[in-house]
């Protein structure tokens, strides 16, 4: 077992404070455990790595359960590894069996959010105040300790776009890792590849709705979004599938660029909607 001084081995005589009394302070994650039990060996360095990585944000309590029968019985033990969480001397998550350390790691942030975590909301959040610039530089100072966490490649990513840089969007679409992130990033994507495209072609055309098009890309780029919206609105009730569809999920991308509680977003959603429907 790792030693820490957020990390403790637990017994029956002293639970009570270790656990439970504890817990009023800062939540503590309780790794039901045994000497004998494979699947533990996996998933116990996992909780003690994230234990240390969180820094004092909650307290890992492991208890053997052949040394402590009567924990295991109290707490309705039946199958090891088994974790338990408290805060403020109650019981208020669990989870049985290994797990990957994605899922772990959401089980802990939800229970005690480290200050790595926070950092990742603030920046996410910056976006929402539409804050381009400075949500980008906290999100990349995440990334160095965390350079595959989804949420934070997507909301880079968005930084990016709606700064009008591309070349780094697409990058990072392309080999976005696999998370409840990956649809969204796939509709971002389209917007990605559209301003990518718009960098090598004229400036100008002669058919009425391509320069419409085109120019809509190039407000993107500018950050002028509402106009973009507008021109791409006026592209699309004349064609509703102008470009083989492409026109509507680059708008579509732009909604989640911008982000759901963005005022553009609701009031576009609707317009777009009455466009198609």
């Amino acid at each position: 077992m790792m030693t820490s001084e957020h990390i403790v081995s637990v017994s029956e005589t002293d639970f009570e404070y270790e656990v439970i009394e504890f817990s009023k302070q800062i939540p503590v994650v309780v790794d039901f455990w045994a000497e004998w039990c494979g699947p533990c060996k996996s998933l116990g360095p996992i909780l003690e790595r994230l234990t240390q990585e969180a820094g004092g944000s909650f307290r890992l309590a492991k208890v053997d359960v052949d040394q402590n029968p009567n924990l295991a019985l109290q707490y309705k033990v039946r199958s090891i590894p088994s974790v338990k969480a408290f805060r403020d001397g109650q019981l208020v998550s669990e989870f049985v069996g290994a797990q990957p350390e994605m899922r772990v790691r959401e089980f802990l942030r939800a229970l005690a959010p480290s200050e790595h975590d926070l950092a990742l909301e603030k920046a996410i959040s910056l976006l929402t105040q539409e804050e381009w610039s400075q949500a980008e530089r906290m999100l990349r100072e995440f990334l160095v300790k965390s350079p595959r966490n989804p949420a934070a490649l997507l909301g880079l990513t968005r930084s990016l776009l709606a700064q009008g840089y591309v070349e780094e969007p697409v990058s990072i679409l392309r080999d976005f890792p696999a998370s409840k992130e990956y649809n969204t990033a796939e509709v971002i994507k389209h917007l990605a590849k559209a301003l990518a495209t718009v960098q090598n072609q004229p400036s100008f055309s002669d058919d009425p709705l391509e320069a419409a098009y085109l120019n809509a890309l190039r407000l993107v780029k500018r950050g002028n979004f509402e106009a973009a919206m507008d021109g791409i609105l006026d592209i699309l009730r004349q064609d509703k599938r102008y470009r083989n569809d492409e026109t509507r999920r680059v708008l579509l991308a732009l909604f989640e660029v911008l982000g759901d509680e963005n005022p553009l977003t609701r009031q576009y959603r609707n317009e777009l909607a009455l466009v198609l429907f």
